[in-house]
């Protein structure tokens, strides 16, 4: 896939930052005062005495305080004396000595080398603040004190200040720390300081590269990584002011070959210009300006000073928008195309949006879900899901005649999205990513390796799945393979389609869609974001992100179980999943419970022994833990509740705990990541080089999907609470009711119960034959309309030209032809739906139209034409739906509950026939009725508890003994039911001692 463009827009929407330093700046000398002399001879006098003086005095007065002997026993056994106290207070004295002595070598070696943070003496917070301090004073009078100490306004910062423990460069983020609040006065006088310089800047004209500063990354030390923020902490006063720095630097090429594009992640080796301002004693001027810089740096500064914005023409990116490579959040690079033609991969859901028939116009569907096809998958499998969930709740109701079998058909804009669902989604491309990340998770627990930190997942265009690492990981497990570089993990589509389900938990549920730049799909991975994400934007627009993300996290195919808590919108988004979302009032509400829940699972890790949530889902309680916890907070925080919250996330991307947080343009402290959401749909991440075509849930669209979940709830749904009793309700008329008399026979009769055939028209030429069926089936089980988009994606998953799809349109209607008015039998409603006329009919019509006139309509006052019309109705059932159909063809299918449906109709056609029979006591032909019913639903229990009774009322215990038997095999390892249980123990108290015999 193509490499992220940079364009000028980019630059253009993105907060302003601090002039760029464009022209080398002369290093500001302070003259050295008599205070300043004073402060470094009372410096070496201190040093003096503390490094000389002290070992000088124990040697002379007190002597050696260790014995001159190997101790003994009898040693053990002396009586303590005021000698023995002094002796062990000696030695104590002497190792603190050394300690402080170790600190001054390792001071002096960092101010006088000139670069390099300076090593940590183990224990030694205090001694080793106070030998800086010391060794500064001394070394501010001297030749190099200007750019190679730290000023005097630093000795009194606490250690804490100076050598802040921090997370690894990848997950260091600039944002809110303990001392943000005493910060925050001198941010003002900063500001208009550097305001000052620039217009120096901009008016004194260009200095001699020899006076320029510059900064070499260090190597980590145990926890400690350097950052730009903690530069610009120590060398400009102020953390924030990290943006400079980055201006500078950004996209310019550094010693190792790559660039600088993310704030947040720099490596070691790396060379940073610093703004003219910056002082300390890491800094180093030009190489001809520190002697003790070796020459291998002085040469690879001297070059990097050449790669200036001067070098670069004025500024600006480079031609491929920075490295990629080595940016936190960053667009892959594309894979080689293979040396020999290769077959077409299946679709990823993304090629609807990129084919000529979904550019041409979009008939009024809604476009953010047309754009959205993995929100668009999950929203469809949790509908689908719930109106099946609705069904066999109904089926629970009462033999016949109640309300559910039928789901209301949705119209307007409910119907519009619904349709919008079934063009975008991509069902395929969801169960690929789960699959993949489950096979990943299982690959790397067989190798006993943990689950690396992953930031984002980019899905291109082609299929292939980029997995962005937070720092490298290795080597990954097979078919996996390393990517750009060691931070990219990558899958072919290839290999993704020959993973298995394995029984693992879900490795990162977190992962959420926010876009897509150029032709790849960006998931970031919320709950590993070492902070807080920020969006900012107008009110309406961050909403709308904030739906589609909520949507997503609640239906997606790739988690098992997570909890999403909405703050300040979304309490009409619960329907979705009832059993992730949950609504809180305000921000108090939220502290309070995540301030609960942090603390658990800081305690909770604790425990078991791990140290993030990713080394607690590989291991035996993974199925049951460790499950993500996802804030999304629409309404930006107050100050003092920022700053709260900022605290609370400082720990959230070990503890598997993410935070969204709107903002209305400001900064918000704590923030990792800043977004913002543009009028126009774009989503920008300036500092992480992102800009995204944003994934949007509008108001509109978001109202009308929890309408369709609303109605398919039995619950909440019209009609969900007339009960069992509520037959009248419009929910249960089908809707197409076809005329079952002799007057009322079809023209063109299509019989899909069973293999599929069609009666009343020639059968179309071969080439076409297979499509042309596909495209009737899909018409005859939506009576209501389909949409031409929604033909069209179905017939074609990969997506269609308009030519092609209007061609076979019009191949349809010539099939179907025109009745015997003249009136065609395919035509275009109102809404532009393509819909059959009436004289098209399927056996699926009549069989729906049969049960319900006998138990609705006709046979509620016939016994006899209630008989006759369910007999009929059961002749009709040949097996399953189309049963014969083509492999890999009508996948739309996945997404219809007839499946569901059928097998309910045909049991409840089998329970109403064998009602009607047992009503006269004909109990051979209500259980010749049932066993029909059972060869099309073998799963459903009533028509077994049913089964029971009738053959119970035969008398022959022998044939119940055997149906006993039969029930007990078919139950399997399960066991049978605890409802079938009972009703054997009712009717056939001896019916374990006879399958015990049998078997």
């Amino acid at each position: 896939m193509p490499r992220r463009r940079t364009s000028s827009s980019s630059s253009s929407t993105a907060p302003s930052a601090a002039p760029r330093n464009r022209t080398p700046q002369p290093v500001r000398v302070r003259r050295r005062s008599f205070g300043d002399f004073v402060k470094a001879f009372l410096a070496f006098v201190v040093l003096l005495v503390l490094v000389v003086g002290v070992p000088l005095a124990l040697a002379t007065q007190i002597g050696w305080p260790l014995p001159d002997g190997t101790p003994s026993l009898d040693w053990l056994q002396r009586e303590i004396t005021v000698q023995t106290f002094l002796h062990i207070l000696t030695v104590v004295v002497w190792f603190a000595w050394a300690q402080f002595t170790a600190c001054v070598l390792v001071e002096v070696k960092a101010a006088l080398s000139g670069v390099g943070v300076p090593g940590r003496v183990p224990g030694a917070g205090p001694s080793q603040l106070l030998a800086r301090q010391l060794v500064a004073a001394l070394l501010l009078v001297g030749a190099t004190a200007a750019s190679l100490t730290p000023g005097l306004s630093q000795l009194g910062q606490s250690m804490e200040g100076n050598q802040k423990p921090s997370v690894a460069a990848a997950q260091q983020t600039p944002g809110i720390f303990a001392q943000q609040q005493e910060q925050a006065a001198g941010t003002a006088s900063a500001l208009a300081e550097q305001a000052g310089q620039a217009a120096a800047r901009a008016d004194g004209g260009s200095a001699a590269h020899g006076d320029t500063k510059y900064y070499r990354i260090q190597p980590p030390e145990g926890r400690h990584h350097d950052s730009l923020w903690e530069i610009a902490d120590r060398h400009l006063g102020d953390g924030r002011r990290y943006k400079e720095i980055f201006e500078l630097n950004k996209d310019r090429v550094q010693p190792d070959g790559s660039k600088l594009s993310e704030a947040s992640l720099i490596r070691p080796g790396w060379i940073m210009e610093m703004p003219g301002d910056a002082r300390g004693g890491e800094l180093v001027e030009m190489p001809d300006e520190a002697p003790n810089v070796s020459e291998q740096v002085q040469q690879q500064i001297s070059d990097y000073a050449r790669t200036g914005d001067h070098a670069q023409g004025g500024g600006g990116s480079g031609a491929h928008g920075g490295g990629g490579d080595n940016a936190q959040v960053s667009l892959p690079e594309q894979r080689p195309a293979p040396a020999t033609p290769a077959t077409p991969a299946p679709s990823t859901g993304q090629d609807h949006a990129a084919t000529p028939a979904a550019a041409d116009h979009s008939f009024g569907l809604p476009e953010a879900l047309l754009a959205a096809p993995l929100l668009a998958a999950g929203l469809l499998g949790a509908l689908g899901r719930r109106r099946r969930q609705a069904l066999w709740q109904s089926a629970l109701g009462s033999v016949g005649g109640r309300r559910g079998m039928e789901p209301p058909t949705p119209t307007g804009d409910a119907q519009d999205v619904q349709d919008a669902l079934l063009v975008g989604a991509d069902p395929e491309g969801v169960r690929l990513l789960d699959r993949a990340l489950r096979g990943l998770a299982a690959a790397l627990a067989a190798e006993s390796r943990p689950l690396p930190v992953v930031y984002a997942a980019w899905m291109g265009g082609n299929g292939d799945l980029h997995l962005q690492l937070a720092q490298p990981a290795g080597k990954p497990p097979a078919p996996w393979q390393l990517g750009q570089d060691q931070t990219f993990w990558l899958l072919a589509r290839a290999d993704a389609e020959r993973y298995e389900d394995v029984d693992t938990a879900a490795p990162y549920p977190g992962l959420v869609s926010l876009g897509t730049m150029d032709d790849s799909r960006l998931l970031l991975n919320l709950e590993s974001v070492p902070g807080i994400v920020s969006l900012g934007g107008s009110e309406a627009d961050r909403t709308a992100v904030f739906a589609s993300v909520a949507a997503e996290l609640a239906t997606n195919g790739w988690s098992d179980r997570m909890t999403i808590t909405l703050v300040g919108f979304g309490d009409d988004l619960t329907p979705l999943a009832p059993n992730r979302i949950r609504h809180l009032d305000g921000f108090e509400d939220l502290f309070e419970t995540m301030s609960a829940e942090t603390r658990q699972r800081r305690g909770a890790l604790g425990a078991a022994g791990h140290d993030s949530v990713l080394t607690g889902r590989t291991g035996p309680a993974q199925h049951t833990r460790w499950a993500p916890h996802l804030v999304l907070l629409a309404a930006q925080p107050s100050d003092e509740d920022a700053l709260r919250l900022a605290e609370l996330a400082a720990d959230a991307g070990r503890l598997g705990i993410g935070y969204l947080v709107g903002t209305e343009g400001t900064d918000l402290p704590g923030a990792a990541w800043e977004m913002q959401i543009t009028g126009e749909g774009k989503l920008l991440a300036p500092l992480l080089g992102l800009e995204l075509e944003a994934q949007t849930l509008p108001a509109a669209q978001q109202r009308a999907v929890v309408e369709l979940f609303t109605d398919a709830d039995p619950e909440h749904g019209p009609g969900g609470s007339d009960g069992p009793g509520g037959a009248s309700g419009t929910a249960n008329t089908p809707p197409f009711l076809v005329d079952i008399s002799e007057q009322g026979r079809p023209a063109v009769y299509a019989r899909l119960v069973g293999s599929y055939e069609i009666i009343g028209l020639d059968a179309p030429d071969g080439e076409r034959s297979a499509l042309l069926h596909e495209a009737l089936a899909l018409l005859l089980l939506h009576r209501e309309g389909v949409h031409p988009r929604v033909l069209s994606s179905a017939l074609w998953p990969r997506g269609v030209t308009a030519d092609v799809r209007d061609a076979l349109l019009e191949r349809l209607r010539a099939w179907l032809g025109t009745d015997p008015d003249g009136t065609p039998r395919l035509t275009t409603d109102a809404t532009g739906r393509l819909t059959l006329a009436k004289s098209v009919v399927s056996d699926l019509d009549v069989l729906r139209s049969l049960y319900y006139e006998a138990t609705q309509g006709r046979g509620v006052g016939s016994r006899q034409v209630r008989g006759r019309l369910l007999t009929d109705a059961l002749v009709l059932v040949r097996g399953p739906l189309l049963a014969d159909r083509p492999e890999g063809r009508y996948r739309w299918l996945t997404h219809e509950i007839i499946d569901a449906q059928l097998p309910l109709l045909v049991a409840d056609t089998g329970l109403a026939l064998s009602e009607f029979h047992l009503e006269k006591n004909r109990a051979e032909k209500a259980i010749e009725a049932l066993n029909a019913a059972l060869r099309s639903a073998p799963a459903d229990e009533r028509l077994w508890h049913e089964l029971l009774r009738a053959t119970h009322t035969t008398g022959d215990t022998d044939r119940l003994h055997a149906l006993a038997a039969d029930l007990v095999g078919r139950s399997g390892a399960r066991g049978v039911p605890p409802r079938t249980e009972a009703l054997l123990d009712e009717l056939l108290p001896t019916w374990r001692e006879g399958v015990a015999a049998a078997g």
